[in-house]
């Protein structure tokens, strides 16, 4: 198995060696009852074979907690201060590029936000982002008078 595998990636496109390979699948269920797969790494298979990715996706969790979302990115060996947070009213774009790791992952989030309040964290190779939840019932844009 272990010569399959080395034959199998002793040449990779370009001539330059790459690795590591990274993929995984978390499943959890989610509020309706029905299971939710994720995948994360940098590998990602399609019908014509797997393709590699430069950035490694990482596997994030999104929990809505009341008032508040928290992001969770797991982001090993990087330092905090290579960390790129980009965030809007329905997504956070993570980011992270040195020449040991690349990692890229747009999250989607579940409920609008208000980007000006986030707060991160960063220990331990894991990231915490807490945003503050628009109010529901808020109008968004300007209210305009029907003459």
């Amino acid at each position: 198995m272990e010569r399959i595998f080395e034959r199998s990636f002793a040449k990779v496109p370009g001539g330059k060696e790459q690795g590591p390979f990274v993929y995984g699948f978390s499943v959890t269920i989610g509020p309706d009852g029905k299971p939710v797969v994720r995948e994360f790494g940098n590998v990602r298979p399609t019908p014509r074979g797997p393709i590699i990715q430069e950035e490694t996706e990482p596997l994030v969790d999104v929990m809505d907690e009341g008032d508040y979302i928290k992001v969770y990115a797991e982001l090993p060996g990087v330092n905090k201060e290579d960390i790129k947070l980009n965030a809007s009213e329905d997504e956070l774009i993570i980011s992270v590029d040195t020449e040991q790791r690349k990692y890229y992952k747009e999250v989607k989030l579940p409920a609008r936000v208000k980007p000006d309040t986030a707060k991160a964290t960063y220990r331990n190779g894991v990231l915490e982002v807490k945003l503050e939840k628009e109010e529901k019932g808020k109008e968004r844009g300007t209210r305009i008078v029907v003459e």
